[in-house]
């Protein structure tokens, strides 16, 4: 194993730790703004995925570039319906109309 190879993994795993430490801290009526954020993220990452993929020269790279578009139009959509459940909680149980006793 390289020692440039060490580093990345090195690197990935410290990110994955910061990242755990930073979400697991976010209090729970920031979840919904911060999710909003991330949809809009990912929809440019969504965007970025269809460009490369267009441009692909081969087989390979237009596999991975499909491969790309799917993962992120699954993760975007999640997002957006796990938002909406969010949202759901929000609103009142109470029919439109009706008065509290």
């Amino acid at each position: 194993m390289s020692a440039h190879l060490v580093a990345e993994i090195s690197i990935f795993v410290l990110a994955v730790f910061v990242g755990f430490a930073v979400i697991s801290r976010v209090p729970t009526i920031l979840h919904t703004p911060l999710m909003s954020g991330s949809n809009a993220i990912h929809g440019v990452i969504l965007v970025g995925a269809m460009l490369i993929t267009a441009t692909a020269h081969g087989a390979l790279q237009l596999a991975i570039g499909v491969v790309a578009v799917v993962l992120a139009t699954i993760n975007v959509v999640g997002g957006y319906v796990v938002t909406d459940r969010m949202l759901e909680m929000f609103k009142s149980r109470q029919p439109p109309g009706s008065r509290r006793p």
